[in-house]
């Protein structure tokens, strides 16, 4: 049985170099190969004309595109849609497509599975599979019928990206390179639990938005709803953001769902303020979406409201996102390969 072929989606233009320069190819090969795939977005090597038949040839012997469309979709009445991808290796991930007026959004996934095991998230219950490579990483935007329409890709589906981030910032910087997607990094958003060593590292190696998963300014019931904080508390967490400038191109946001009678109190707000004061930063409350066997409920819209125009007064500008998808449990913390009920596309 032969060996895999490597793939050339995921490749930066680095690796593509030592590629040609190893079959003893041009130099200049390397920058018609990423041009074919990251700009004409090509589906296989023989679509790559300027290469002589020779090199196409050659290449096809070790490599593909490593382009696959995804096997099923899912629709929600809302107009989202929850692709799944199967894997190389026979696992399944999801993304999800969210048009929002002009905006069209994709929250992409960069693992099977998750190891954070955050008590209000389906992926966790689910447990970590494996890391996906950077090219099952680009690949759900690669593949999807909607990719030219997209205006914002967010890293928030499953997994947390930086318990795996050497393969995502590849994929960032595929996406935000001159020879690759070219997307300005204010067009994408990086989610995480706040994995300390990752944190540090994507900061001083990607210009990208940042979200961290807060939902509570209290470290010790923080601990019960994400065991991460454990290893690395809010509260460290938040005295290493205040050595970064978040004034100008780089957004740093708070992700806080509101569970209802535990952590939607005046008390949660006041500690919030105590917490983020003088931090250039944004908080974005969440509407819960219920999952099974975990003993949580949402908070209703008047609290949610309310626990908005507090923070908002007090100097946090403060957004309450919108529910989507939340019929084919495409909603925030509702992502999960363990059910696969979808319809074909």
């Amino acid at each position: 049985m032969s060996d895999p072929k490597q793939t050339l989606l995921g490749m930066t233009l680095d690796e593509m170099r030592k590629v040609v320069k190893e079959r003893n190819m041009p130099g200049f090969t390397a920058n018609q190969i990423v041009s074919w795939v990251y700009d004409k977005k090509v589906a296989s090597i023989d679509e790559m004309t300027n290469l002589s038949l020779k090199h196409r040839e050659l290449l096809k012997e070790e490599f593909e595109v490593g382009a696959s469309a995804p096997v099923e979709a899912m629709r929600s009445v809302d107009g989202t849609v929850k692709y799944l991808f199967c894997t190389p290796d026979g696992n399944y991930v999801e993304s999800v497509y969210i048009p929002d007026g002009e905006r069209a959004t994709l929250c992409v996934s960069s693992q099977v599975g998750c190891k954070m095991n955050c008590k209000f998230c389906m992926t966790g219950k689910q447990g970590f599979t494996v890391n996906l490579s950077a090219n099952q990483i680009l690949n759900q935007i690669y593949s999807i019928p909607e990719r030219d329409t997209l205006t914002n890709i967010v890293l928030m589906g499953m997994g947390d990206p930086f318990d795996n981030l050497d393969e995502v910032l590849k994929a960032l910087e595929v996406l935000t390179a001159e020879y690759g997607y070219q997307w300005s990094p204010k067009r994408i958003t990086v989610s995480s639990v706040g994995l300390k060593k990752g944190l540090r590292r994507f900061l001083e190696e990607s210009d990208c938005h940042l979200a961290i998963s807060l939902h509570s300014p209290f470290p010790a019931q923080r601990g019960e709803l994400m065991p991460a904080e454990r290893a690395y508390s809010i509260t460290e967490m938040v005295d290493l953001l205040r050595n970064y400038d978040f004034s100008k191109q780089r957004r740093l946001s708070f992700e806080y769902i509101v569970f209802k009678g535990l952590n939607d109190s005046m008390n949660h707000a006041k500690e919030l303020v105590r917490l983020l004061r003088g931090l250039d930063c944004r908080i974005n409350l969440i509407r819960f979406h219920t999952i099974p066997n975990v003993d949580l409920e949402g908070a209703d819209m008047k609290t949610m409201t309310a626990f908005r125009d507090y923070l908002t007064g007090h100097g946090l500008f403060t957004t309450i996102r919108a529910s989507r998808g939340e019929d084919i449990f495409a909603a925030c913390g509702m992502l999960s390969t363990a059910k696969k009920q979808y319809v074909k596309l």
